[in-house]
């Protein structure tokens, strides 16, 4: 991946507002860093039998976050070089100085060195947040969310569409990294309908008639509640003529907890094949379609990269730009896909994503302070209601640019 950045890919352009940091007391990003962070060192360390090398590694991390300044891989690992030309203008700075995207992906990958994920020797590619995708696949809400799959089974097909298309999109709050003390919140209003705050449903599907013999890209975000139902729509997808061949895009290693490899598209099938009802047969649909070809499964390394979309390498971009439709999960997606800036929420998502190889859908549940596309009436509401709309999860957004 050579480094194709631009003056407004690295926060120096003019007219742009500012890149988000972890700086800003009171923010969302900087309980990220202060809280989450230190909360997942301490979930993995107690996840796991470690050994004194690992238990050493991941103290030294949660005191160099709280302490220290942003340190350079230990040499050895893989990527070091790689990382140290990423990081070029951020290592030797306190965490709290680096921006939102870059400090949070470099976090995960100091994590998996910690846990010796990376290193010779018997912890070598342990995924550290394993037993937390397995707990949550093995669930009882999972179980009933499948159970409940028979109950569309008699619907129209537009009506099985659009209530799968909103399943996947509400299956973001489900993201291991988000997910609080007390659970997954629930959407404002009570029904998933009442926190959507953009909604371009009908143009996504209008970009997908059925009969089109067309490519259709996903990039996939979290495993577990959330990757059941987008293997789902995917299913409708490829049986009912929406697209004749699908590209799931998956992470080549862990990351953000709950993050899809394709090992956990592995899990999520075979969750879904040994169902009973309409999750059984939607299974074996699954695996016909990964044997057959129509259901690809792909894991580019840039996925892992702390980088906006803007500086995604030419053979992805060539690719994705070969699709009729492109569908992003989730909100590092989004924020990828926008840039994670102190957008004005009324700025035009279309001009944004311009640079996007091709049209491209963004299914999001909001979870960080970005968002931008709002019509301005739905703005002033959202701003005067008093509530965390930006960050609970309580909200989300369907937004499309043919």
């Amino acid at each position: 991946m050579g480094d194709t950045r631009t003056a407004d890919e690295t926060g120096q352009g003019p007219g742009l507002p500012p890149v988000i940091t972890f700086r800003e007391p009171g923010s969302f990003a900087r309980s990220v860093m202060a809280e989450r962070h230190p909360a997942l060192i301490q979930q993995v360390r107690d996840a796991f039998p470690y050994g004194p090398r690992q238990l050493r590694a991941l103290d030294a991390l949660l005191h160099e976050i709280a302490h220290g300044v942003v340190e350079p891989l230990d040499h050895g690992s893989p990527d070091r070089d790689l990382w140290l030309e990423w990081g070029r203008e951020h290592l030797g700075r306190p965490w709290f100085d680096t921006p939102f995207l870059w400090g949070e992906s470099y976090f995960y990958r100091r994590l998996l060195d910690a846990a010796g994920y990376f290193g010779e020797g018997p912890w070598r590619g342990v995924d550290p947040f394993a037993p937390f995708k397995r707990a949550e696949l093995s669930g009882g809400t999972v179980e009933e969310e499948l159970r409940a799959l028979d109950d569309l089974v008699h619907l129209p097909a537009a009506e099985r569409a659009s209530a799968l298309l909103h399943a996947s999109l509400w299956g973001n709050r489900a993201d291991l990294g988000f997910r609080g003390p007390g659970g997954v919140p629930e959407p404002a209003g009570g029904t998933p309908a009442g926190g959507l705050v953009a909604d371009d449903g009908a143009a996504l599907w209008s970009l997908l008639p059925p009969g089109a013999r067309a490519t259709v890209a996903v990039i996939a975000d979290n495993t577990g509640r959330e990757l059941i139902p987008d293997l789902v729509l995917v299913d409708h997808l490829l049986r009912h003529g929406h697209a004749d061949r699908v590209v799931l895009h998956v992470k080549p290693g862990p990351y953000y907890v709950s993050d899809a490899m394709t090992a956990d598209v592995a899990d999520c099938v075979r969750r879904l094949a040994g169902a009973s009802g309409e999750a059984g047969a939607i299974g074996g649909r699954i695996r016909e379609a990964m044997g057959a070809g129509r259901l690809d499964v792909r894991a580019h390394a840039f996925f892992c990269a702390p980088f906006p979309y803007g500086r995604m390498p030419g053979d992805l971009r060539e690719e994705l730009g070969s699709a009729a439709l492109t569908i992003l999960k989730g909100d590092l997606n989004y924020r990828r896909l926008v840039g994670d800036r102190l957008w004005p929420g009324t700025t035009s998502f279309t001009e944004l994503t311009a640079y996007f190889p091709g049209p491209v859908a963004a299914l999001r549940t909001l979870k960080s302070d970005v968002v931008v596309g709002l019509e301005p009436r739905t703005l002033e509401e959202l701003e005067r209601s008093g509530h965390a709309w930006r960050t609970s999860g309580t909200h989300a957004l369907i937004q499309v640019r043919p």
